[in-house]
């Protein structure tokens, strides 16, 4: 099974860097007219499919928003799902999942196995039990070809009392999970499976991503403040790995199919530029 970091960068070398949030909150299904129901949810998602899956690297449904409709709501996260992957994306499914022995092992086989049908290409996890807790998650991507990302310092302003919060050997507790993630991927070629979860608006100094080799997930693009200049500079050291995340700004905008494919394209050129991402032949330089 060819490795989830091998993946990742090709699709980021054909597709561009930008990774689509698919979260469709309340509001957003009142903008576009649809109930709040889970056929309103099938049809925001079915259209935000078709509008970006053929041509963004990374797809990242908020689990959250469908488990709110119980069984329905799941059944059209694995349609969202399958249709993704059908249409080249890679799927990141957004579930901060994070417990401890066989608990871990469930949640890792209804996410990495491809038994499951809400198999995706990674998630996203919680560190706080403790890294190695994630043990689980990160032996059944490694044998199946997926990733995980692992919360370090998340957009989330709260969130930096306990992330900058400093161990016994001084560095921050931030710092400390990005260190255990460099030394899962030590040696992978060419990127590591084992990301990292970085806002864009953590901060320049936030933690030291020099020695990651793996990706970095960088949520915080639009609504929460973040703009594809911020990506140059708290990322400067890590700018072929980074994949900015932009949701509320994108999905805004439907539920017309080709203004969201502007707004993507548009935000995949400006990420592109800040991060001088090499390119395939097919995308054009940026200028």
């Amino acid at each position: 099974m060819e490795s989830f970091g091998s993946r990742l960068v090709r699709s980021v070398d054909e597709r561009g860097p930008l990774c689509v949030g698919i979260d469709p909150h309340d509001h957003l299904l009142a903008a576009w007219g649809l109930p709040q129901t889970a056929d309103g949810l099938r049809a925001f998602c079915d259209t935000v499919v078709e509008a970006v899956a053929d041509r963004v690297a990374v797809l990242k449904p908020q689990s959250a928003f469908f488990e709110r409709f119980g069984s329905a709501g799941i059944a059209v996260l694995e349609s969202t799902i399958r249709q993704s992957r059908e249409r080249g994306a890679l799927v990141l499914l957004d579930v901060k999942r994070g417990d401890i022995g066989s608990t871990a092992s469930a949640y890792a086989s209804a996410y990495l196995d491809p038994a499951s049908a809400l198999f995706v290409d990674a998630v996203t996890v919680s560190p706080y039990p403790g890294f190695t807790a994630l043990d689980p998650f990160r032996e059944l991507a490694g044998k199946h070809g997926g990733g995980v990302f692992v919360l370090a310092a998340t957009s989330n302003p709260d969130g930096r009392a306990v992330q900058a919060a400093r161990m016994a050997g001084g560095e921050t507790v931030a710092q400390h999970m990005v260190d255990q993630a460099a030394a899962a991927n030590e040696g992978a070629q060419p990127l590591g499976d084992v990301g990292v979860v970085v806002g864009v608006t953590a901060g320049e100094a936030a933690v030291d991503l020099s020695r990651l080799n793996g990706p970095v997930l960088a949520p915080g693009l639009g609504a929460q403040g973040g703009s594809a200049d911020d990506l140059a500079v708290v990322f400067a050291g890590v700018r072929g790995l980074v994949l900015p995340s932009s949701s509320r700004e994108i999905l805004g905008q439907g539920p017309d199919v080709a203004a969201l494919r502007d707004a993507a394209d548009t935000a995949n050129q400006a990420c592109r530029r800040a991060l001088a991402v090499t390119h395939s032949p097919s995308w054009p330089t940026p200028r």
